[in-house]
């Protein structure tokens, strides 16, 4: 670990490495942040329901889900009222400065974790560090705790400077879900923003690169799709049966067999798929998780709208029903070019940036395109940038890490990027406000 790596943003970053959370359960996550941000000078915190409309969001659990996350929340010190504030699994906070004249700023970071059990081996660094996660079958495997690691960090920094405006950090829930992207965009801390920074760690790009906004993020639906049929013996009167496997036999190759669109690419996959009950029953039901992208928005319809029609003719001739939810989506949304040439003027000249790429292909998707389409449709700019970083194995993996040292880089590009927006050329640089926080930059020769 090099000189440059802030102490306080490694405890930050492990110590929500230990505890990760996946989607809409993230409450001792929501604890320890509400904890962070009490400690700063905030004009306003806003807590679970307080944040966002719990109606607006997507993909939400089984009310029986959210328990026992509470319970290991509370007995590893969550506050009661933090717990009181997000009941249900209405997770996440807002968190608010407001300094007058100037712009409004917003930066969107993600908290949530993955259902992967993280690695033990020795050359993996949380094991041999001893910051693994505690939760069996749980880890940040996509760099989250980094996020919210710049998410407060950027915050304080800001606190600390001469900022003139109003600048809103979005602390979002389940982002893996694409769950959480909906209600924080609805809500009304997105109102009027004139700029929206939305960043990523890694994801293939090394240290000391930044990628001053993504291009062409896939827009997306995940499905969920139930068949019911009618059961029978299989030996002694199948013909008196429904079959729902068969159903979701053919509905999974009807799937794949979805036409190409000449208007761009579009993507289908059915990932998960459960049915029947015995070898000497056929089979009554029948469940599977899908989805459908798309380069637009519109080819994201199109895919989705094929996906139903062929689940559904599937259905109807096998004598099944079908029931055919769409859990969540998440649109298409382009970072802006004039937001991306200031981020790549910042990057330029913070210190351990040693590549600056204007833009690049995502390939994936994202649900903070809904806050990003949401400034962009009020006539602000938004841009998706991400923050490189060595990692030994890929994102979702149980070897992911992330390279300590882009910690440092991603709080100073955020924060003077910030700082210079419009309105704020005159304000100390990021690094210049941070000095005398906890957060502040070792820079050589100080």
């Amino acid at each position: 670990m090099t000189e440059r790596v802030s102490d306080r943003l490694v405890e930050l970053r492990r110590g929500f490495h230990r505890h990760p959370e996946p989607g809409w359960r993230e409450f001792y996550t929501t604890h320890r942040l509400v904890e962070e941000i009490e400690r700063l000078d905030v004009d306003e915190l806003a807590v679970g329901r307080e944040a966002y409309d719990p109606d607006d969001r997507m993909a939400v659990l089984d009310d029986d889900a959210y328990e026992p996350w509470v319970e290991r929340a509370r007995e590893r010190g969550a506050r009661e009222d933090v717990l009181e504030r997000t009941a249900g699994g209405v997770t996440g906070c807002v968190a608010v400065l407001d300094r007058g004249e100037g712009p409004a700023v917003g930066l969107r970071v993600d908290i949530d974790g993955l259902f992967i059990e993280e690695s033990t081996d020795e050359d993996h660094l949380p094991a041999r560090e001893g910051f693994r996660s505690g939760i069996e079958g749980a880890m940040h495997a996509c760099g989250h705790d980094a996020h919210m690691t710049w998410g407060l960090a950027v915050l304080e920094a800001v606190a600390a400077s001469d900022f003139a405006g109003r600048f809103v950090v979005f602390f979002q829930p389940a982002e893996e879900l694409s769950g959480g992207g909906h209600p924080m965009a609805e809500s009304r801390f997105a109102d009027g923003l004139d700029r929206l920074f939305a960043v990523h760690v890694g994801l293939d790009h090394p240290t000391g690169r930044v990628v001053a906004g993504i291009e062409r993020p896939l827009a997306m639906c995940h499905v969920d799709a139930a068949f019911k049929g009618v059961s029978a013996h299989a030996g002694k009167a199948p013909e008196e049966g429904e079959n729902a496997m068969q159903a979701l036999g053919t509905a999974i190759s009807n799937a794949y067999g979805i036409p190409r669109h000449s208007g761009g690419m579009t993507r289908v996959n059915v990932g998960y798929a459960e049915a029947g009950s015995a070898s000497n029953v056929i089979a009554d039901h029948a469940r599977v998780e899908a989805e459908a992208r798309g380069e637009t928005t519109a080819l994201m319809e199109y895919a989705k709208s094929r996906l139903e029609r062929a689940f559904r003719g599937a259905a109807e001739s096998h004598g099944c029903s079908l029931e055919f939810d769409v859990v969540s989506e998440s649109p298409r949304a382009d970072s802006d070019p004039a937001l991306v040439d200031h981020v790549a003027s910042v990057a330029r000249g913070v210190d351990g940036v040693t590549e600056v790429v204007p833009t690049a292909d995502f390939g994936a998707s994202e649900d903070a395109t809904f806050l990003m389409e949401r400034v962009q449709a009020d006539g602000g700019l938004a841009t998706y940038l991400i923050v490189g970083t060595d990692h030994p194995d890929s994102h979702h993996t149980p070897a992911f890490d992330v390279d300590e040292r882009s910690l440092r880089i991603g709080v100073d590009v955020l924060t003077e990027s910030i700082l210079r927006v419009e309105g704020t050329d005159d304000g100390p640089t990021g690094t210049e406000a941070a000095e005398g926080s906890d957060c502040r930059s070792e820079r050589n020769g100080r």
